[in-house]
């Protein structure tokens, strides 16, 4: 890189003007970090299955960001109806466990005492239950065991 080269900084923000089309449903953001979206993240999976599953497909259909806005907001609106109903019914169960993986590095395996309480609110309260993707038909959970091998 020569000397006389100077590096160009903007101050501005840059804002796209072209608006959404009409077709794309508005939709308000999840207003969480990334510690409440791990600690909900397997509920979320399961909650909103059917709306992950059709946005899978449609970005396997075709890669252009564009195109799959509207099943893409239809998975954002689902996980803030399920944040939201974490919050009303498992409010302290579900901020112990995300605050857990926030002083531990968002490591699970550092959290696994709130873990439970937590899955156990969820699955009384909504009946939803925590199971991992691809742990073999039977087997125990992780987070379930007494004295998990890491």
């Amino acid at each position: 890189m020569s000397a006389n080269k100077q590096a160009t900084f903007t101050h501005t923000k840059f804002v796209d003007p072209t608006p959404l089309p009409e077709s794309v449903p508005k939709v308000d953001e999840l207003g969480v970090t990334s510690a409440p979206l791990k600690s909900a993240s397997f509920f979320i999976g399961q909650y909103c299955k059917e709306y992950n599953d059709d946005f899978m497909l449609c970005k396997s259909e075709n890669n252009d960001p564009k195109h799959c806005l509207t099943e893409g907001r239809k998975v954002t609106r689902c996980a803030i109806n399920l944040i939201t109903k974490l919050r009303e019914n498992c409010g302290k169960e579900f901020e112990a466990h995300w605050q857990c993986l926030e002083k531990n590095n968002q490591e699970l395996s550092g959290c696994r005492a709130p873990e439970r309480t937590f899955n156990t609110c969820v699955f009384d309260k909504m009946g939803l239950e925590k199971k991992i993707p691809g742990t073999p038909e039977g087997a125990e959970q992780i987070q379930n065991k007494k004295n998990p091998v890491y």
